[in-house]
């Protein structure tokens, strides 16, 4: 396993992180368990949750799983996504931050949380209360950092400067959606993060499964599978027809060079300069041995060409495309 500094932090990462998003709801504990020992075997050292994730379950197996070895993982989670449909239980306000770190405190069965994420970004957030927030948080030793997931590169910056304005360590990392068919993150984002010292761990470097190149264009997605189940996520991003052509492209280039797709996909973003490791989000253990492989791939120059010509740099793969994770707010009517 390769290991990366986390921005201009002094912690160590491993180039994989293992995304723990099905744990609890398509991952039964016993695969977990044989999941995360596979991680750690293989020299993984970083593991991501999220409250949201089946509303704590994920949490809850996490705790569970890394028992007695919890100190040598670097443990994340994520707060901000609404955790019922009652008001407060979502968002960024002192209270709500405040009491769900302490409901994932309990449910992951430890004293404190080395990177604590804001999930998403808020347009109408009041940023300034809930940086003032972490900075109580990681002064009371119960997260040791916080983090950024979804925010644009603009709201980046300001996050970074109000931490300056209330002297709170600034955000240490930020998890964009970020692949070879969504470089959006190339143009603001993964600039802000370099310039202010954030390391990046992009999830979906997979694009969600269409860069297996086991969808088909013109096809219906086979049974089973993430599109089939009519996931909201695959259908509002990457599972266009565009994409799939590409996909099926890449596929030809990697069947040719003796290499699966997947790693490719991978590690062509581990390539980035940018970038402190990429999450994998496996189902299975096959799933999760199948992401060792890229750590070592190389990706030649004239690969990082033959991506350009299919996805131009900055851009994503179809013509209109925008994740709603990003929503535009740059254009509003008089009246």
């Amino acid at each position: 396993m390769n290991y990366r500094r986390l921005g201009s932090s002094n912690l160590k990462v491993s180039s994989l992180c293992l995304g723990t998003m099905m744990f609890g709801d398509q991952t039964e504990l016993d695969e977990a368990q044989n999941i995360v020992a596979s991680a750690r075997e293989h020299g993984v050292n970083f593991i991501d949750t999220a409250d949201v994730y089946t509303k704590g379950g994920s949490e809850e197996m996490v705790g569970k799983v890394l028992g007695d070895s919890r100190h040598d993982w670097v443990l994340a989670t994520k707060l901000g996504n609404a955790m019922s449909k009652t008001p407060n239980q979502s968002h960024y306000s002192r209270n709500w931050i405040l009491r769900e770190v302490e409901n994932s405190l309990r449910r992951l069965g430890t004293d404190h949380i080395d990177i604590l994420y804001m999930h998403r970004d808020f347009q109408d957030e009041n940023l300034d209360e809930a940086v003032r927030t972490m900075g109580d948080l990681i002064q009371s030793g119960k997260i040791r950092a916080f983090g950024v997931s979804n925010f644009r590169g603009w709201r980046i910056a300001e996050i970074i400067r109000l931490c300056e304005k209330a002297n709170v360590p600034q955000p240490v990392v930020c998890q964009p959606y970020y692949n070879l068919l969504n470089r959006q993150p190339e143009v603001e984002i993964l600039p802000a993060c370099g310039h202010y010292g954030l390391g990046v761990v992009p999830y979906s470097p997979i694009a969600r499964g269409v860069l297996t190149g086991k969808y088909l264009p013109g096809q219906a997605p086979a049974q089973g599978s993430r599109a089939a189940r009519g996931d909201k996520r695959i259908l509002e991003t990457e599972f266009r027809e565009e994409s799939l052509v590409i996909a099926q492209t890449l596929l030809e280039h990697c069947k040719a060079r003796g290499i699966k797709l997947a790693h490719f996909a991978t590690a062509w973003v581990l390539a980035n300069r940018h970038i402190s490791a990429v999450i994998a989000g496996p189902r299975t253990l096959a799933q999760m041995e199948d992401y060792y492989p890229a750590v070592d791939l190389a990706i030649s120059a004239e690969e990082e060409a033959l991506v350009d010509s299919l996805v131009t740099p900055g851009h994503a793969s179809t013509a209109g495309y925008n994740d709603p994770s990003y929503p535009f707010f740059g254009r509003t009517t008089q009246g």
